[in-house]
């Protein structure tokens, strides 16, 4: 008899070193190589002049159509769908009904009553399972990401120009002016005789386009903007520094999903199987609560306060209604101390005592990781990603702490690492924690970023 994912949880005895110890290491990326030309270059292009990110393989979709597709994604979101249309897109963020994010994907509003999700698993089995569930009049179907699949086909390509020059690169792409898109608002427009559809949106702090269509379009598209990019310093941007690009726009990847505790997603947990998300991720780093409530984060807590708008019922809301008077955790980056980083990494030339080891450009090692923020040897928060910028030279962390120590030029430190050695992980070998002094500094970390994103979390309180 298959188990459902609370069986899974159920039999792990205790559920935290359980979850600490399995055996999946960060999240992947298929389909493009780790390296095109060096990952430090290519970080470097997306801030000078422009790169194209391939999101085409490591993404779910789910196509969301019927009657009910409005009202029912509506209901399972914090954010307000007062004058959505279709032509438009946002993030949409589903919470628990205590209150707690499960992740966030792009909602693309394509017509009258069909709508796309795209991004990580959590908030597509959410959405699944009430499409299962519920009494709604629609209908799911689901693209499955490259790893999970043998047949190397998509629904869709989804490439993301980015940069200063991308505007000029996808002008030249079409053989006319690109239109200037509203943020999160979309157009069709055509390369290399396919018609394509283009999200004004933006990675890694700088401005950009997300364009997608018909997999079998994949080479006609990507071929014209290559071509095209060649005089504006087009890069195409490998595993390694897609991962990390996160760091300077200060989006958080991968929270913990919510659904893994707490009564009101009971349900959820009996239906989703021994295969699902849940049963197979990892947590990694030195916060280490309890109970998996430890782990869990507000929307507050990741930045999207400034989204929660309690002008329609969903679920959740009677449990934010409760939390938005505060306190919160504020997020920030942290930006590690240089000669801190020095002491730590000059650790991997001792025979004994090495610190946790940095991967470049990012040092993530688990599917969710977790290290804890002291002051003065106290937990002020938790730091859920982390890695190095070449744009800026920094070892960056992005985290939410005490809004009593989120003033920018705080001393703080990092716990980094694992305690008695480090968990079974296969990313983790045997060291020792080592605390790394941080200054807090704003999020995003790039001026661009906070700047450049109108009507966005990203510039706002």
């Amino acid at each position: 008899m298959a188990k459902s994912l609370q069986d899974v949880l159920d039999g792990a005895g205790n559920v935290v070193d359980f979850l600490r110890n399995q055996q999946a290491g960060p999240n992947v990326y298929p389909g493009v190589p780790a390296e095109y030309t060096n990952w430090r270059n290519e970080q470097r292009a997306w801030a000078k002049t422009a790169v194209l990110f391939n999101q085409s393989y490591h993404m779910v979709e789910l196509m969301v159509e019927g009657p009910d597709a409005f009202a029912f994604l509506e209901a399972l979101a914090i954010n307000s769908f007062k004058n959505f249309k279709p032509g438009r897109a946002k993030q949409w963020v589903p919470v628990t009904e205590e209150g707690y994010v499960i992740g966030d994907v792009i909602l693309f509003y394509l017509a009258e009553e069909k709508f796309n999700l795209v991004g990580r698993a959590p908030a597509i089995e959410w959405a699944e399972f009430h499409a299962a569930t519920g009494k709604w009049n629609v209908t799911v179907t689901r693209d499955e990401r490259t790893a999970l699949r043998t047949d190397g086909v998509r629904r869709h390509y989804r490439f993301q120009l980015q940069g200063p020059n991308a505007m000029a690169i996808l002008s030249d792409a079409m053989g006319q002016t690109a239109p200037d898109i509203k943020f999160f608002n979309m157009a069709d427009v055509v390369i290399n005789g396919k018609t394509v559809g283009a999200l004004r949106h933006g990675m890694a702090g700088q401005p950009g386009y997300e364009l997608y269509g018909p997999w079998a379009d994949y080479e006609a598209v990507h071929s014209a903007l290559v071509k095209a990019g060649e005089k504006h310093g087009l890069a195409l941007v490998g595993g390694r520094a897609y991962s990390s690009n996160t760091l300077e726009s200060g989006w958080v990847p991968s929270p913990f999903p919510g659904y893994m505790f707490g009564e009101g997603s009971a349900a959820f947990r009996k239906w989703a199987g021994e295969n699902s998300y849940g049963a197979k991720c990892s947590i990694g780093g030195s916060h280490i609560p309890e109970k998996l409530e430890g782990y869990g984060l507000t929307p507050w807590d990741v930045g999207y306060g400034i989204i929660v708008k309690f002008d329609h019922d969903f679920i959740g809301r009677a449990a934010l209604e409760k939390m938005a008077a505060g306190p919160h955790r504020e997020k920030v980056t942290l930006a590690l101390d240089d000669e801190d980083m020095l002491r730590v990494m000059s650790s991997y030339f001792a025979a004994e005592g090495r610190a946790k080891y940095f991967e470049f450009p990012s040092a993530v090692y688990s599917m969710h990781p977790y290290d804890a923020v002291l002051k003065d040897g106290k937990q002020i928060g938790v730091s859920t990603w982390v890695g190095y910028s070449s744009n800026e030279g920094k070892m960056l962390t992005l985290a939410m702490i005490d809004p009593a120590y989120a003033t920018p030029g705080t001393e703080v430190s990092l716990l980094w690492g694992e305690p008695n050695g480090g968990t079974k992980k296969p990313t983790v070998e045997p060291h020792e924690q080592t605390e790394i002094k941080a200054i807090v500094a704003p999020v995003p970390y790039s001026a661009v970023a906070r700047t450049g994103y109108a009507d966005s979390w990203r510039n706002k309180k």
